[in-house]
């Protein structure tokens, strides 16, 4: 498969550069992504995982790094340019209600970004926002019916029939379910994949829920405090994770076996996420780190390479 979307050496600073109290958001993040795959992104709240998805789709312009879309680094593209590239890129957020215009009917909402780009006009343009509702599971009856009349899952519904209905082939789901019950979650995730299949999407999956992750990701990459600090295939992070932030990360992910359950080995990390501020010295983690050791506090730890595709940055690794 050929790479869709890489992003080189990712910086997304709020402040003036290199001065005191400047937030290192997103801090030399690195990853790519293949066509028709899907790019698990997680990490707890706070960590950067929003801001590189904002970055990629240049809704917050990075600092420094490149972010090379199908060959076309899009932090060099020219506003009118990128206007016509967005066609290409879009978005799922997460509060689906609060993304909706609540003044304008939802045959408007998707019909929107037809009339934007210039893509269907008279009947054909209703036909097409009928044929995309049907897409996502919806009837055609909404057409002329208000956001708030929407039960939260069919608002995640129109989101991304409205995100489908300039034909993108990257889609960046920021958290799209974590506002939803969890029979509803199942779905829109399955729905999602459908779609991916049936239309050759390619996604960036934003979530701190490990258990959607693991279902609808090809890749996983695990961020802390503006870095990602281990990239894995979704079986290998799962089965194998090797940085002491994952391991933490997975030991909290629930099984549905009570026999297994209580005799696993919970990582309860200490303290509070680092303030990005001021990031400790070294490697981001080891201040909530159980195997750190001295050297932590002065090497910036590089990528240990694991296995095809999987590496982790946590210098006890080149002790094993």
């Amino acid at each position: 498969m050929s790479t869709l979307l890489e992003v080189e050496d990712l910086d997304v600073h709020f402040g003036r550069v290199d001065a005191p109290g400047t937030v290192k958001a997103v801090d030399g993040v690195s990853f790519k992504v293949e066509k028709g795959r899907t790019l698990g992104l997680v990490g707890e709240s706070g960590c950067g995982k929003s801001t590189t998805g904002y970055a990629i789709l240049q809704l917050v312009r990075a600092t420094a790094g490149r972010v090379l879309f199908d060959g076309t680094d899009l932090c060099q593209v020219n506003k009118r340019d990128l206007r016509r590239m967005r066609r290409k890129l879009q978005i799922i957020f997460q509060d689906a209600h609060a993304s909706l215009n609540p003044r304008m009917p939802i045959g408007d909402l998707v019909g929107e970004a037809l009339d934007i780009h210039g893509l269907f006009r008279g009947t054909a343009r209703a036909g097409r926002i009928r044929e995309l509702l049907d897409m996502v599971g919806l009837s055609g009856s909404l057409f002329e019916r208000y956001p708030h009349e929407l039960s939260g899952g069919q608002a995640q519904r129109v989101a991304i029939c409205r995100a489908l209905a300039v034909e993108p082939e990257l889609i960046i789901c920021d958290e799209p379910v974590s506002a939803l019950d969890v029979s509803i979650q199942a779905q829109i995730v399955n729905l999602l994949q459908d779609l991916q299949e049936k239309l050759g999407l390619t996604y960036i999956f934003i979530s701190h829920d490990l258990s959607v992750v693991r279902h609808i990701s090809d890749q996983v990459a695990v961020m802390y405090l503006g870095k990602i600090v281990e990239m894995a295939g979704k079986e290998e992070i799962y089965t194998a994770p090797a940085h002491p932030y994952t391991k933490s990360l997975m030991s909290a992910v629930p099984v549905p076996d009570p026999d297994v359950e209580t005799q696993r080995q919970r990582i309860i990390l200490k303290g509070d996420l680092p303030n990005p501020a001021n990031p400790p010295s070294g490697c981001r983690f080891r201040t909530r780190c159980p195997i750190a050791i001295d050297e932590c506090a002065k090497v910036d730890p590089p990528q240990y390479p694991l296995g095809p595709a999987h590496w982790a940055k946590c210098i006890r690794l080149q002790e094993s």
